[in-house]
């Protein structure tokens, strides 16, 4: 069985897509809707930068959202389906977009709004994000606990075994990490990031954006969408959009929504978009799975191949 899953921000580079949208008219005229759903050129920004502006996390997102729904149109268009999907963090709107549950236009502007709005959140430089290295869930809690000291600070990306990231406030980030330290983790890397996403400071985002996520034109997605806030698979509208809701202050816990597709059956998975990080973290959960990724017209053969083989909806 088959799943696409789909990166989240930090996967970005300058040029992301540029080969795609040169070779298939179907990626290229994805881009063309971006643009046209948001009113200026995402698309250039995209395929040429700067990179300063490609970082912002208002354009970085509906980037992203528009680079991966390119490339899942494309499998799409070549026969290829998935029996489930997922995405990390802003991923789950591009795996939304791909069951169909909105679309692909609403999708952009929403998270073109998302990024505005975690971004005004929080000042810049009053939060922050580290990566807890060689640490379980419940010792990194224990550390954000012990070292909150009223401030905000807690696990936000359950990311893969001994890999968890936290976010707060900048002083409780630095205490927590330390702390984790001292509890045992291998190693803590302060993260560079423009706010401190999945956390309690991103509530205000969250409260901004619900009613246009509740706006939105929705239909039961085709195939189930493991969310990010339980790992628990949507297959109704309402319910996947109150998850996209929880999502903007929740952790994200990646790693049991890879089990929950192993757990299904899954034994392949395809990185739909930027990047390979989430295949990455996915061979660390899921030891024996296939692993293919589609950010360029080279990697399309092997995930044609793969489809092919009956592995995918009908399997």
């Amino acid at each position: 069985m088959i799943a696409w899953v789909f990166p989240g921000q930090g996967a970005q580079a300058v040029g992301m897509g540029k080969a795609l949208a040169e070779a298939f008219p179907i990626c290229r005229d994805t881009f063309a809707e971006a643009d046209d759903a948001l009113g200026f050129a995402l698309s250039a920004m995209i395929f040429d930068g700067p990179a300063e502006r490609l970082m912002l996390t208002e354009i970085t997102q509906p980037a992203i959202l528009t680079m991966s729904v390119a490339a899942c149109r494309l499998l799409e268009s070549r026969g290829a389906t998935p029996a489930m999907v997922a995405g990390h963090s802003l991923g789950e709107y591009s795996a939304h977009v791909a069951a169909g549950t909105f679309a692909f236009a609403d999708a952009v502007r929403v998270v073109h709004h998302r990024g505005q709005y975690m971004q005004e959140a929080v000042p810049v430089g009053t939060g922050a994000m580290a990566a807890i290295l060689g640490g379980d869930e419940a010792m990194v809690a224990q550390a954000c606990a012990e070292a909150a000291e009223g401030e905000v600070v807690s696990p936000a990306n359950l990311n893969a075994p001994g890999q968890v990231v936290i976010a707060g406030t900048a002083a409780a980030v630095a205490r927590a990490g330390e702390r984790a330290k001292a509890l045992g983790a291998k190693r803590v890397i302060p993260l560079q990031v423009s706010a401190p996403f999945h956390c309690a400071l991103m509530k205000p985002a969250e409260e901004r954006l619900a009613p246009e996520l509740r706006a939105l034109t929705l239909r039961d997605p085709r195939v189930p969408v493991v969310a990010n806030v339980d790992a628990t698979p949507r297959t109704a509208a309402a319910s996947s959009i109150d998850a996209l809701i929880r999502q903007v202050s929740a952790p994200v816990r990646w790693e049991d929504c890879v089990r929950r597709l192993a757990s299904a059956g899954v034994s392949a998975y395809v990185e739909v978009g930027p990047g390979t990080v989430l295949s990455g973290l996915i061979k660390k959960i899921a030891k024996d799975a296939t692993i293919l990724n589609l950010d360029a017209p080279d990697g399309l053969a092997a995930i044609e191949a793969l489809a092919a083989g009956g592995t995918g909806t009908h399997a």
